[in-house]
């Protein structure tokens, strides 16, 4: 296993992150599994592990805590919210009212007095930089949190939030969570020229595409990844997107094979040889998942290998632009561009 700094924090982290989104509901996974796949990454020097209070309304942050049990202090633990928890509409958002009481509840859920990466899931338009920042600084102050982030931002809001730190003197930003991958290169046109301009630390997640890029979305063969059942759109073979990505796909697998990688291997490998990222986040949904992705870990592509890649998919390219998550909400709401 291979370890960077967090940004210019000083903490050193695995290039190979656990992500906890299979964990419960949305994976299937059960406790007794989540606890394997735990023992087994850390065993291999896994040593950041990533949640959110979203993520099967909170029984992922329930199954984390009881896995790491007894070991906290030698794991990099990061959550995450702001995404709708229920239905009430002050359940969600990054106000100072909902981050102050749903941290004590994501800190209830992990059985931990503090967590080392609290995160904004998403950027919330209603609510002012100040508001959010002040909260989590006092967060900080209060020994809850011992750093915090953002993910997904569009990169002028990280700036926006970087330059909101220095004016009112709080605490900033130290990492982004963004897509990442082969197939979504779009954050690397401004986002990771922006990350790295500030110094932050990146964790990149969806590496494998949703799937993918990770061998089991191939021509001919009738697709079975967990997440065609929950968005089945993504894999709709009819949408030019997907024939675009599906066409990559066999492209890229010639290019391992010629390399003498398995396709996780290079898409992993990709997304941890820009310097601008810190981790690439893994989201097993089994043990034989996490052994699969865990044998990237020590993966350097070569110089010919990330330049076949450029010629299949582009620098700063996204396949699916549509599947982005950082477009400004203008461009989403015409009430919002419309006098």
């Amino acid at each position: 296993m291979q370890y960077r700094t967090l940004g210019r924090t000083g903490v050193q982290v695995s290039t190979l992150a656990l992500g906890a989104m299979n964990f419960g509901a949305i994976g299937r996974t059960t406790q007794d599994e989540a606890t394997a796949i735990v023992d087994a990454a850390l065993a291999a020097g896994v040593n950041l592990i990533d949640t959110a209070d979203m993520y099967s309304a909170g029984e992922s942050e329930v199954m984390v805590g009881k896995a790491i049990a007894g070991r906290r202090e030698d794991i990099v633990l990061a959550t995450k919210a702001s995404m709708p928890m229920g239905d009430e509409r002050n359940h969600q958002g990054a106000s100072r009212r909902w981050l102050v009481t749903e941290l004590d509840n994501s800190l209830r859920r992990l059985g931990v007095d503090h967590v080392d990466l609290y995160q904004i899931h998403r950027w919330d338009p209603k609510t002012s930089d100040e508001e959010t920042l002040s909260a989590l600084t006092d967060l900080r102050q209060a020994g809850k949190i011992r750093y915090f982030g953002s993910s997904t931002f569009p990169a002028y809001r990280i700036v926006q939030a970087q330059w909101a730190a220095r004016e009112l003197r709080l605490g900033r930003y130290v990492t982004e969570q963004p897509s990442y991958s082969i197939l979504q290169r779009g954050i690397e046109a401004q986002v990771l020229p922006v990350t790295e301009e500030y110094g932050m630390g990146v964790l990149a997640w969806s590496p494998l595409a949703s799937g993918w890029l990770s061998g089991a979305v191939r021509e001919g063969r009738e697709i079975s990844t967990n997440r065609s059942a929950v968005m089945p759109q993504r894999f709709d073979l009819t949408r030019p997107a997907n024939r675009a990505r599906l066409e990559a796909v066999e492209r890229l697998v010639k290019v391992a094979d010629q390399a003498g990688l398995s396709l996780i291997q290079l898409a992993l490998g990709f997304v941890v040889a820009h310097p601008g990222v810190t981790s690439a986040i893994i989201g097993p949904r089994t043990l034989e998942h996490l052994e699969s992705q865990l044998a990237a870990a020590d993966t350097v592509l070569s110089a010919d290998v990330l330049d076949a890649i450029d010629e299949i998919v582009a620098p700063g390219t996204d396949l699916a632009p549509e599947e982005k998550h950082d477009t400004p909400p203008a461009l989403l709401d015409a009430s919002l561009r419309r006098r």
